[in-house]
């Protein structure tokens, strides 16, 4: 299956690593290492020589509590990261829920919007509807300043799977060409330990939905729960959650240790190989 982007027809046929350069002064797990533009950007190359296929941009975060930032403050972070890392001819993602940023990384050539609000924020859509860019719509139940104080009830998965495919009606009826969209079904977002479990143990039923999936287990508060470890700790969790995912149907998963990542997969894919 293709995810068609900006500028690259990504074959899903063989699973991808996206790998996370956080901007940001404050995200839960590496927050204020990637501040200054010149480490995000030799960020970006470790992560890429380390064998990621592509990389996500974030640069508000969206951890549970986190405070909303303003437009001009996200896109200050982002641009001079993103003018050089366009150069580099890599799938590149940014990673906003906001309309203003949406446009500017667009028009800069930007390859993916990765929308946390699943492009329901007013303007969102007509933001992203004129261009070819691929799109990441992932489930968010409530917001993120909130969202684990009010988490959703059971059953989640239901619950998931039919937001993903109102969203998928809503973006064709914009105008939006399925082969544009990968879902993402939020772990972490406003869901319970358990549930996140649930949407992992049950997560082959999503691709149901008819479009990839996109999963980001890394370093998520979940794994703390289940194993006591601290963030700068879950290293081996995260691979563990991540070779699940893509054994359960994942296309993409959205990492921040990729080496560590890609090393489980050939483990995984050596196996799935063998039988």
């Amino acid at each position: 299956m293709l995810w068609q982007t900006t500028r690259f027809q990504i074959d899903l046929s063989q699973p991808q690593v996206m790998g996370i350069v956080n901007l940001t002064p404050d995200s839960f797990s590496d927050g204020g290492s990637y501040v200054d533009p010149r480490l995000a950007i030799a960020h970006a190359e470790r992560l890429l020589a380390d064998g990621a296929q592509m990389l996500d941009l974030g640069a508000e975060s969206t951890r549970p509590g986190a405070k909303p930032i303003d437009d001009a403050q996200e896109w200050a972070r982002l641009e001079p990261v993103l003018t050089e890392l366009l150069r580099w001819k890599v799938p590149l993602s940014v990673d906003t829920y906001r309309p203003a940023t949406m446009a500017r990384a667009l028009a800069l050539g930007v390859d993916i919007i990765n929308d946390i609000w699943g492009l329901r924020q007013p303007g969102a859509l007509a933001s992203v509807a004129g261009y070819a860019c691929g799109l990441c719509v992932m489930h968010m139940h409530g917001e993120p300043e909130s969202m684990q104080l009010h988490p959703m009830a059971d059953p989640a998965l239901p619950q998931v799977a039919g937001f993903l495919r109102q969203r998928l009606q809503d973006m064709e009826a914009a105008g939006i060409d399925p082969v544009r969209i990968v879902l993402d079904p939020g772990i972490g977002f406003g869901k319970t330990v358990r549930q996140n479990f649930e949407l992992l143990s049950d997560q082959a039923r999503l691709l149901d939905c008819g479009r990839p999936l996109l999963l980001g287990w890394s370093r998520k508060s979940s794994l703390g729960a289940v194993t006591g470890l601290p963030v700068e700790e879950r290293l081996v969790p995260s691979v563990v959650a991540a070779v699940l995912a893509l054994d359960r149907g994942a296309a993409v998963v959205r990492v921040h240790d990729v080496a560590a990542t890609v090393a489980g997969m050939k483990v995984w894919r050596a196996a799935i190989c063998e039988n």
